[in-house]
């Protein structure tokens, strides 16, 4: 039950009632007006026997006489002293017929007279009655019924299309606002308050991605200038200045990751252009590594996108693939996107979406990399959501597997892929 829809639930319960209500009224009136109908027939079989009773006290009773017709009276002998007391009315329905009897006392002693009425026209009335209550109850149920879903599928439209556009709303589109129905009921109401609130979520977000961009750009100058002076002390303690600029050279590396992230955040434009995605996995491959790096590309695999953000995503996934690595790293380009696979000790699968939170690491990494900021994947799937693709984490027999993926559309704000397969190039 639970899992029918609103307008199906409230339709259900109105039929429901409506057929309940229905049926007990039904059921009401047909035995009030059998009764009534009863009572009537019994009345007009009680005048009848009154009328039979006083004429006998004006004219000798007729022994023998034949059997009374419908609705006819009939005085007849009582010596045995049953059925009605003298000057009452007993009536009895029965055998399809309303019998009224009372005894009448004579110059021959007392006598029964008996009057009866048919009760076949109550009998036919009741069963035309039944007939149309059996045809008219289900048509008023199913036209209730009916007449309920269309007037929900009404009152519910505002709030679908409620849902439908918060559905697509994201952070990259805040300033949308849900439609706004010119009634002025609850559901309007409620629309008008989600578009509140879908301001001052706008205002908070923006103010956020402004702090975080401001903050580091300012970052930017002050570190090239302590890196730039620590420089000048190299010969004076070179280990400690050596310590230093590596420090300062992770400052710089996470200030640069956040202006990045706060562009993305930001949903700055891409600028598409066409990028061969075989030649940017090459020239990530090429970059020094301390394990082996295979290549597997096939050739005319193009992207539309932006070629920086494309070479930083691949640059991330496979630095991240070797700092993890045991002895080599696959990274394979196919006409369906980019694969990156290590051989290292993989990512369990609780962890499998974890990993792209940003500042997220696991304990191996911390343990393997301490200069990581764990805003490597985050970024990477950033670029590939930009790009109107996705990154995910594979099943694979040994280490972690990469895919990145393109799915939407070609379109000038949303860059995708037009991968061509051709023949395998070997490197």
């Amino acid at each position: 039950m639970n899992r029918l829809s609103v307008r199906t639930r409230v339709t259900l319960a109105a039929s429901v009632m409506v057929a309940t209500v229905l049926t007990a009224a039904s059921l009401v009136l047909i035995l009030t007006l059998r009764d009534s109908l009863q009572g009537d027939v019994a009345d007009e079989a009680t005048r009848k026997v009154r009328a039979s009773a006083a004429a006998l006290h004006e004219e000798p009773p007729v022994l023998a006489a034949p059997p009374g017709e419908e609705g006819s009276a009939e005085p007849t002998p009582d010596k045995s002293g049953n059925g009605a007391a003298p000057g009452e009315e007993k009536v009895v329905l029965a055998g399809g017929y309303a019998t009224a009897t009372t005894v009448v006392h004579t110059t021959d002693g007392p006598v029964t007279v008996k009057a009866r009425v048919s009760l076949a026209p109550v009998q036919n009335a009741l069963g035309v009655l039944e007939q149309l209550l059996l045809v008219g109850v289900p048509a008023l149920v199913v036209l209730m019924a009916v007449m309920t879903w269309q007037l929900m599928g009404r009152v519910l439209a505002p709030v679908e299309s409620i849902r439908s556009t918060f559905a697509d709303i994201t952070a990259k589109n805040l300033h949308r606002r849900v439609p706004e129905p010119v009634t002025r009921d609850e559901v309007a109401r409620l629309a008008r308050t989600m578009n509140v609130t879908l301001g001052q979520l706008e205002s908070a977000v923006e103010r956020h991605k402004q702090f975080v961009a401001d903050a580091a750009h300012e970052l930017r100058n002050p570190v090239a200038t302590l890196s730039a002076r620590l420089e000048l002390g190299m010969p004076q303690a070179p280990d400690l200045v050596t310590e230093a600029l590596t420090d300062v050279a992770r400052i710089k590396k996470l200030t640069g990751d956040l202006l990045l992230l706060a562009r993305l955040d930001g949903g700055e434009p891409l600028i598409g252009t066409e990028v061969d995605l075989a030649q940017v996995a090459a020239e990530a491959a090429a970059r020094p590594a301390p394990v082996r790096i295979a290549l597997e590309l096939e050739s005319d695999v193009v992207v539309t996108g932006s070629r920086s953000h494309l070479e930083r995503m691949v640059a991330n996934l496979v630095a991240n693939a070797v700092r993890h690595a045991a002895c080599q790293v696959t990274i394979r380009v196919t006409a369906d996107g980019l694969d990156v696979i290590d051989d290292g000790p993989g990512i369990p699968a609780a962890s499998r979406e974890r990993v792209f939170q940003r500042f997220h690491r696991l304990d191996e990494a911390r343990a393997r990399d301490a200069g990581g900021s764990g805003l490597g994947l985050a970024i990477a799937r950033d670029i590939a959501t930009a790009h109107g693709g996705t990154l995910t984490v594979q099943d694979t027999p040994r280490g972690a597997h990469l895919s990145f993926r393109i799915t939407a559309p070609d379109g000038p704000n949303s860059p995708t892929g037009r991968p061509a397969r051709g023949p395998k190039d070997p490197v």
